[in-house]
């Protein structure tokens, strides 16, 4: 006993530990967490605006060279991108109002009674808010978040739309009872309150009336009728009716008088210009009937357009053949299927097309739309087929179109295409002929009025085939002398047939050897050049004081226009790329800037762009290109994600391949069979045209002279930074030319290595800048090196 005792006296006893904080430190901590706040609202302001900008710009956080448009740079796009894109949307503004609150608490140093339910109230907020607009906003994601997107995904693949509107009505009901204590007895309470108020003033109102006398209540009658008759008679029924007893005098009507024109001679200035212009106009219709107007086709005045037989009839002869038991046995099937889901159908009507047939259904009334578009699996899964689309309504039409496959698909030959009389008889600037749609007619569009062209689509599914359909369609309908193609091709072997007509059709850089662009750097290259040739149109265009290149071509055709002030005849320039993805992994901004400066500005000068890619992500093609190509088409992809990013709707994933695709100009989105032209059509059509008398050379671009960094700087050796030969040695040792390499070794800022590269290639140790590849280095070894600067010690 004595042990225990002794044992438990020498124990000492326990100190507890406090989690309080001092009024200072709360001052500090508050401050940080409303500046916090106050940051993340403008970051995420701010982000619903350049989101689209910054989203290339998250995977390369590290990098201090890039910079985001975000007012808090790369901290407030990653931030805001967590919040708002991957979180809860618009809703995210709440969690700034509860920092705020959190800290301004902390600062005033005030109880935190009510904080924890402020919180817990502000999350049911986020999730609600983000669940609503997630659901109402579904084709704009921004608004709910991913979560939002995601949730609603969920829920209605369990419940289905109406589950998830009645869960959203009980989350509103929770939230008004609970939170803001709104009861059916407080509705009633405040609607009786308001109708006994409203009541008292009808009464004051009669009271008022009964003192007013006969004779008086007369006047007032009289003065009302007056006051009718004169805003009949001036046609407005927006005068403010005026109070009786305020009005004192009849209303006048004031006409007003229209303003005296006083016809003055033209000022000296005007008078001459006006003469001159009148004269020149004379002079041009003189020489339009002496020589007739200025035909550019001329100087290829023998050149055939490629016959019809150089192209193969695909598939049957006769059109499309019709299978009325596959017709009867799918009609029978879609009805029974809605009958089902208890889903009348007033009416069926079939549209056959060369893949695919349109079943046009009238429901019976009272029958919800969004109730048949949800059975598009359950319809599929009955027909036993692949690519089921629902369209629900069709575009100016009061039915719902189901788009079934065929089971045997009739191949559309471009052949059918281009001896159509809707291609053949089409009076277009760049006519082209895409296909066949459900309806069985040929497809042609003007690319001049799209004015680009954004074609993507899963590896396989007919980009290539559409694109040699584009460029064949325009060989068959305009002169050489009228369309010229510049051809980039990164995979080397899709575009290479082109080449025999390269000085018929194609245009590229001056002292150029080939005409179809397969180097990075003759890319980059070639697109400021046309860049260069836009702004030389348009000052051609200034000068004509016309605004688009169809008026100047008429002009100077009707020889209302000098030669010898640098006037010519201006070819429509069409630039088809093919694997844009390769060429933005490769060259990156290099790329990117000339493009978006022709897709928003070359439209008016005739310079066009085709862009062929896998999946245009914000990382491929940014939102301001994007921006300029409204004219869009899908080939067949793997997911909805696919679909909505290339058309901003879905569909794509519901094709069936080959050839089969959808279009769309900011509008409707049509489905087409795209016309097939097998390569050696292609090879046939290019050999037919090349085989007839040419130019002398092919379309020249503008000479581009590419901005080589450091060639302009001297080899003054006195100005030379004084770690120049120890970057040297690095330089040759590492065999690899780049300031970063300079920066890890040398513990060196980037500006201080950037100079010293530019005088490394100034005294030509390394070459020139090569877009994202490092420079190339001149000297092989360290003997070479000490060569070089005791050459210039001498």
């Amino acid at each position: 006993m004595a042990k225990k005792s002794k044992s438990s006296k020498s124990t000492p006893p326990k100190k507890k530990v406090s989690l309080k904080l001092s009024k200072q430190n709360k001052i500090i901590l508050g401050s940080l967490i409303m500046l916090f706040s106050v940051a993340l609202f403008f970051a995420f302001i701010s982000f619903f605006f350049t989101w689209q900008d910054d989203q290339s710009l998250l995977s390369e956080f590290s990098n201090r060279n890039q910079e985001a448009k975000n007012l808090l740079n790369k901290f407030g796009a990653a931030i805001s991108h967590f919040f708002v894109y991957k979180g809860f949307g618009i809703a995210a503004l709440i969690f700034t109002f509860l920092f705020f609150v959190s800290g301004l608490r902390l600062f005033l140093s005030l109880k935190d009674t009510g904080l924890l339910r402020k919180w817990i109230w502000g999350l049911v907020f986020v999730i609600w808010i983000s669940l609503t607009l997630g659901f109402f906003a579904e084709k704009r994601p921004l608004l709910g978040g991913l979560v939002g997107y995601e949730m609603n995904d969920f829920l209605q693949d369990y419940v289905g739309k109406l589950g998830v509107i009645l869960l959203l009505l009980f989350g509103l009901i929770v939230i008004l009872v609970r939170l803001f204590k709104l009861t059916p007895d407080h509705i009633s309470d405040y609607y009786k309150q308001k109708k006994s108020s409203i009541s008292k003033e009808f009464k004051d109102d009669d009271v008022a009336a009964e003192t007013y006398s006969e004779e008086e209540v007369e006047a007032l009658i009289k003065k009302e009728e007056k006051q009718k008759i004169v805003e009949t008679y001036t046609h407005k029924k927006d005068i403010p009716v005026m109070e009786t007893n305020t009005v004192d005098k009849d209303f006048e009507v004031t006409i007003p008088v229209e303003e005296e024109v006083i016809e003055e001679e033209l000022p000296m200035q005007v008078e001459k210009i006006v003469e001159e212009k009148e004269e020149t106009d004379n002079l041009a219709s003189k020489l339009v009937e002496d020589y007739g107007e200025f035909d550019p086709t001329l100087e290829l005045g023998n050149y055939k357009f490629p016959t019809i037989d150089l192209l193969d009839q695909h598939g049957v002869t006769g059109g499309i053949t019709i299978n009325q038991e596959e017709l009867e046995e799918n009609k029978n099937k879609i009805v029974e299927t809605l009958k089902n889901y208890k889903i009348g159908i007033a009416q069926i009507k079939a549209t056959i097309g060369p893949t695919v047939t349109l079943y046009e259904i009238v429901p019976e009334a009272g029958v919800r739309i969004s109730k048949i578009k949800n059975l598009e699996d359950d319809i599929a899964l009955s027909l036993a087929a692949l690519g089921i689309r629902i369209i629900a309504p069709i575009p100016g039409k009061g039915t719902i179109g189901i788009e079934v496959p065929n089971k045997n698909a009739t191949i559309v030959s471009m052949r059918s295409v281009i001896t159509s009389s809707k291609f053949q008889k089409a009076e277009m600037q760049l006519p082209i002929a895409f296909g066949k749609t459900i309806s069985n007619e040929t497809f042609v569009v003007d690319l001049a009025k799209m004015p680009h062209l954004l074609m993507a689509g899963a590896t396989g599914q007919g980009k290539s085939v559409g694109l040699n359909a584009v460029l064949t369609s325009l060989l068959y309908k305009k002169h050489p002398a009228e369309v010229k193609f510049v051809l980039i091709d990164p995979k080397k072997v899709e575009l290479t047939l082109f080449n025999k007509i390269e000085r018929h059709f194609l245009a590229k850089l001056p002292n150029s050897e080939d005409a179809i662009i397969t180097d990075n750097t003759k890319v980059i290259h070639t697109l400021n050049s046309l860049c260069i040739e836009m702004d030389n149109r348009y000052e051609l265009l200034k000068m004509a004081l016309v605004r688009n290149i169809k008026e100047y071509n008429v002009k100077f055709k009707a020889r209302k226009l000098n030669p010898n002030d640098g006037h010519m005849f201006l070819p429509y320039i069409v630039l088809v790329i093919d694997e844009f993805a390769d060429l933005i992994m490769t060259a990156g901004k290099e790329v990117e800037t000339p493009i978006a400066r022709l897709a928003q500005l070359a439209r008016a000068i005739g310079i066009h762009l085709i862009i062929a890619t896998q999946r245009p992500s914000v990382n491929v093609i940014t939102g301001i290109i994007k921006a300029n190509f409204p004219a869009r088409i899908a080939f067949r992809v793997t997911s909805k994600i696919d679909s909505r990013t290339i058309l901003d709707a879905q569909g794509a994933d519901q094709l069936i391949g080959r050839g089969d695709m959808l279009y769309t100009q900011g509008n409707d989105v049509t489905r087409i069979q795209c016309a097939f032209v097998d390569t050696p059509e292609v090879a046939k059509i290019v050999e037919f045209i090349g085989s007839q008398r040419a130019y002398p050379d092919a379309h020249l671009l503008p000479e581009y002279e590419g901005e080589e960094s450091g060639t302009s700087l001297d080899n003054n050796i006195t100005d030379r930074d004084a770690l120049f030969r120890d970057a040297a040695e690095v330089i040759v040792i590492a065999q690899q030319g780049s300031a970063s390499l300079i920066q890890r070794k040398l513990k060196l800022g980037y500006n201080r290595a950037g100079r010293i590269i530019d005088q490394l290639e100034a005294a030509g140790i390394v070459g020139p800048f090569e877009g994202s590849k490092a420079r190339q280095v001149y000297v092989t070894d360290m003997a070479a090196l000490e060569v070089i600067f005791n050459n210039e010690k001498k």
